[in-house]
């Protein structure tokens, strides 16, 4: 069985007084939500506030990236001994975002999760095609290339595979329930290929403008096991209705 993880991440949004805002009126709308795995992932410089914040609550932390060098002269970089030692259950890695703006490759997605998992560090890793390779029918093409290039030589304990059309970022585009279903499939079966069995326990999430009103429709899909929210997750009521999705859904 696996228990559905929900995910917010922030990007470039919320100082640290509005993460503390943020975290104070979200909490008390979630308090009881056991049967799902809650995650909200701020900006570095609220990761320490949002820990103290969440401190004892059914809510667990994440970074939106890491580098893979435990210390060093990397201006500008974190790494995951960093990121534990603010409490920090999981991180982000391979965000589009992150390919797309900053020329983040397979390689060094490789290289992060290696760190990660090497530290303790869950994965929240992801892939997703654009919408000229969705076009062109190399929607599995793309995804086994980065499936297979993120994880070469990586063990997948605490791994966490998210699923993010680019085409649907932040365009208020959803894949529909069936191309979610599509693609959760063929992640899964690739990776039943590459580790057997325990591909069955991975959480496949959905990311791509995941909203209260499109949550329950993915969720009900056999192989979609959460969603990375993005905008929506922006205010503590849209992300509380996500994550109390099964409400929506009667049951």
């Amino acid at each position: 069985m696996r228990i559905p993880l929900i995910a917010a991440n922030w990007k470039m949004h919320m100082t640290t007084a509005e993460t503390r805002e943020y975290i104070t009126e979200f909490l008390p709308l979630v308090e009881g939500v056991n049967d799902v795995e809650i995650v909200l992932a701020p900006p570095f410089t609220s990761l320490a506030v949002a820990a103290k914040f969440l401190k004892g609550s059914n809510v667990k932390l994440a970074a939106q990236n890491v580098f893979w060098e435990e210390k060093g002269a990397y201006t500008g970089e974190i790494s995951p001994q960093m990121l534990k030692d603010v409490e920090c259950s999981y991180v982000i890695i391979g965000h589009s975002e992150r390919r797309q703006y900053f020329g983040e490759t397979d390689e060094t997605v490789n290289k992060k999760i290696g760190a990660a998992v090497a530290t303790g560090l869950g994965v929240i890793f992801c892939i997703g095609e654009t919408l000229e390779e969705r076009e062109a029918g190399k929607t599995f093409d793309v995804l086994k290339k980065q499936l297979t290039g993120g994880l070469r030589d990586r063990k997948i304990d605490g791994l966490v595979i998210a699923y993010e059309p680019v085409w649907a970022i932040g365009t208020g585009k959803t894949a529909t329930p069936e191309q979610a279903q599509e693609a959760h499939e063929f992640i899964r079966n690739e990776l039943r290929s590459l580790y057997g069995d325990v591909s069955e326990s991975i959480r496949i999430l959905y990311g791509g403008s995941v909203k209260p009103e499109n949550i329950a429709t993915l969720m009900a899909q056999r192989d979609v096991d959460g969603g990375l929210v993005g905008g929506a997750s922006l205010k503590p009521d849209s992300f509380s209705r996500i994550v109390k999705f099964k409400e929506t859904q009667g049951g």
